[in-house]
């Protein structure tokens, strides 16, 4: 019901108590030639890759290190797995402060051992802003690390004792043994680290604003600056909000086909 009412505002604008106009797809045509928001549907995918990346890489190899017997392992597994449940809001405001020009730790780090070069303006310099805002994925492994961590159980040392008994070295058991057979937890990762991209929103909101000059601008920062904006059209919001929704019932489908497919 709710979606009915969204489908229905985006095709009448204005919206007033007065009079309404029947503008019929004209909204989605706008949505779908503005040069922002297909921008900020990159931006949007650009942090999901981030998301994924480390997720499949740093999240992966920090997991094989905990399968480990080691002393101290429930305190790595909740120092890794902490920052995955904190405010959102709260690691974007540790990393701005850390990201500063003048007094930022990083550029603090890179002057104090003379590398005054390498200071950057990292969240207003067009080129760098969206990467300095994916940089944060590197602190959201958490999940996927318990995803791993819960997986690398299912995997019987007896196939490790014959992939060594066959001459496989460490690098070869992890990457053509290991890795492999944890696909579907791969899958699992990629779809909801995916999916969790269109769900951003205070991380660019509270590091760049969407800036400079929307090179950060994502979907959430896209939809919520067009509500607020002077003369907002409530119909061309909505109408924006149904084309997201759209591709990502796409994504989910396409996900979910190539899982039955490989399954």
């Amino acid at each position: 019901m709710r979606i009915f009412h969204r489908i229905s505002d985006n095709i009448f604008s204005p919206i007033t108590f007065r009079h309404t106009e029947f503008t019929g797809l004209a909204n989605y045509k706008t949505v779908l030639t503005d040069l922002k928001f297909w921008r900020s549907l990159l931006n949007t995918f650009i942090l999901s890759a981030a998301n994924i990346f480390c997720g499949l890489t740093f999240g992966f190899f920090i997991a094989i290190v905990l399968n480990f017997k080691m002393k101290g392992k429930r305190f790595f597994h909740a120092l890794f797995f902490i920052p995955s449940m904190l405010p959102i809001a709260l690691m974007a405001a540790v990393f701005s402060s850390m990201l500063e020009y003048k007094n930022g730790i990083i550029n603090q780090l890179l002057r104090g051992v003379g590398l005054d070069v390498l200071a950057q303006r990292w969240l207003a310099d067009p080129r760098l802003a969206i990467f300095s805002v994916c940089s944060v994925s590197v602190f959201l492994i958490g999940i996927p690390i318990m995803y791993y961590t819960a997986d690398l159980t299912t995997i019987s040392d007896s196939v490790l004792e014959a992939a060594t008994m066959d001459g496989a070295k460490t690098r070869h058991q992890l990457f053509l043994v290991i890795y492999p057979m944890l696909k579907n937890t791969h899958k699992t990762i990629i779809l909801s680290m995916l999916l969790g991209g269109f769900r951003e929103m205070e991380r660019v909101f509270l590091m760049t604003d969407g800036g400079p000059g929307g090179k950060t601008e994502i979907i959430g920062t896209y939809i919520y600056r067009a509500t607020r904006s002077a003369g907002s059209n409530i119909g061309l919001v909505c109408a924006a909000a149904i084309v997201v929704l759209i591709v990502a019932f796409l994504i989910s489908f396409i996900q979910l086909r190539l899982t039955e497919k490989n399954g």
